[in-house]
């Protein structure tokens, strides 16, 4: 779906007939208090003029000597997408490619190959995977075709299903090995059909995609947004969960403010970090929710699509296929 499309999908169907539930801040207390792991306190924002903008295409962090981040610049597109690297010692794992098609000058591949050094990535096997099938996370897909020791899995259906060999998605889990580093793969369908999460053994991050990040996130399908939080956060117990990293920041770093869909500057952003407890808050009130509703929570805010605009993103479903 094209990120133009998307704009018109929810511009013209934004109103809801579900009621908004805003969530007390109790359980999260202790929010600004939680340490960050990660080391960048302020990620590029966009600007207010973005005709005189002179950022980079490409905002980007190294957590360490195998770990990088990467934010679009939101002058280039709103959505400003993050993309993670993760290297082992013998694989490359990309989550996500970003927005920014081939009209764009800006090509991914390359960018890693000054990230990683070109001689060091092309020793290695590179896997492209993406936390969903919305455009704004597969459009950087075209660099890396042609290139030698890469795999793109389609964030489709069928591809997941024969890459990973799940026998009954969304159930169970599946580990890439990338060479003395373990990511785990866990089916999160909600927002939308296809939607993952991983799980980086080395950081003890968990990657959510679209799924859980500090913005305004519409859910597609209550019933397994409901199950993909319950596995989440039951998995969330049962390991070390030193952050929560989704795919943008669409939150003010004020409690239950939002930048509106289409902002292409947002200086007083929240944090992209979120942690364990925003997970286990959110599949708590979750639980306790008898149908679907807007839940309005400090740090993220959970929104059903109506019956139109779930009618509306299957038809786009359908033609893009």
């Amino acid at each position: 779906m094209k990120a133009y499309a998307f704009v018109i999908l929810f511009l013209i169907t934004g109103c809801s007939t579900h009621g908004a539930h805003f969530v007390d801040a109790k359980p999260m207390s202790n929010d600004l208090l939680t340490s960050s792991v990660l080391s960048k306190p302020n990620w590029h924002h966009g600007a207010k003029n973005c005709s005189l903008s002179q950022q980079a295409p490409h905002d980007i962090y190294q957590h360490d000597e195998s770990t990088f981040i990467i934010r679009q610049n939101k002058c280039l597109t709103f959505e400003a997408p993050f993309i993670y690297v993760l290297a082992g010692t013998k694989s490359v794992l990309v989550l996500d490619t970003g927005a920014l098609d081939q009209d764009s000058s800006y090509n991914l591949y390359q960018e890693l190959e000054k990230l990683l050094g070109k001689k060091h990535l092309s020793s290695k096997q590179l896997l492209v995977l993406h936390s969903h099938g919305h455009s704004d996370h597969f459009q950087g897909d075209w660099s890396f075709s042609g290139q030698k020791n890469v795999t793109v899995v389609n964030p489709e259906k069928q591809a997941l299903h024969t890459f990973f060999e799940f026998d009954e998605w969304p159930n169970g889990e599946k580990t890439i090995d990338l060479g003395d580093r373990q990511i785990t793969v866990l089916p999160t369908p909600g927002h939308q059909e296809e939607s993952i999460s991983l799980y980086d053994e080395k950081n003890k991050w968990l990657l959510t995609g679209d799924t859980l990040y500090p913005g305004y996130i519409y859910i597609k399908d209550w019933a397994s947004y409901k199950n993909s939080i319950d596995k989440l956060a039951k998995f969330a117990k049962s390991h070390e969960v030193k952050a929560i990293l989704g795919a943008h920041i669409e939150m003010k770093n004020k409690p239950k403010l939002y930048y509106p869909i289409g902002s292409t500057f947002q200086p007083d952003e929240a944090p992209l970090e979120l942690h364990a407890n925003h997970l286990y808050a959110l599949n708590s009130v979750l639980k306790a929710q008898k149908s679907p509703e807007e839940l309005v929570f400090d740090r993220f805010i959970i929104k059903p699509m109506s019956l139109f605009q779930k009618t509306l993103s299957n038809l786009i479903r359908w033609f893009s296929a």
